[in-house]
């Protein structure tokens, strides 16, 4: 079961750089094309369809598919002013505390996203943009990532309360 979380927790990585690869190929291919215009005339005036929305969809894609991955490497901003000066028990008990709160969130935003993707599935919701996209598409990306992140948490909790130490703790050191 670790080597398949940890290899979901990896593809949804790759999966979050792929689409900022995909938001560097778009915005410059627009950009060279605005400078084609620029230097050749109005003539040769080129634009990639709803360039923005596929730029922001990627943009949503990312961010959510790397939060799974990201906390499992301990790369999350954690403020552990307060939780450094406990020791031993209580120090655990707070880690456990965030863990499960953190938990609670994530799946608590998973359930609401996926609702939301159903719905718009469901009304048939369209973007705005030149190019209409079914909405439910790159809300999926959104919706998997919230569900990696949910599990993720659970994953660190159990961790931690079976090796009675915050896992996260090893990381940050390294």
């Amino acid at each position: 079961m670790r080597k398949f979380l940890d290899m979901l927790y990896q593809a949804s990585g790759v999966a979050a750089a792929g689409f900022i690869v995909v938001i560097c190929l778009v915005v410059s291919a627009q950009v060279v094309l605005n400078l084609v215009t620029k230097i050749f005339g109005a003539q040769y005036a080129y634009t990639i369809p709803s360039y923005a929305d596929f730029a922001g969809f990627s943009l949503a894609a990312a961010s959510f598919l790397a939060l799974a991955y990201t906390l499992n490497k301990g790369g999350h901003i954690r403020v552990t002013l307060l939780i450094q000066t406990f020791g031993g028990k209580p120090r655990l008990l707070a880690e456990l505390f965030s863990l499960a709160l953190g938990g609670a969130m994530a799946g608590y935003m998973s359930y609401y996203m996926i609702r939301l993707n159903y719905e718009s599935w469901d009304y048939g919701d369209l973007s705005f943009g030149i190019i209409a996209i079914p909405i439910w598409i790159p809300q999926l990306a959104v919706s998997g990532g919230l569900v990696i992140l949910t599990i993720a948490f659970v994953d660190l909790f159990v961790r931690t309360l079976k090796n009675r130490a915050p896992v996260l703790e090893h990381q940050e050191r390294e």
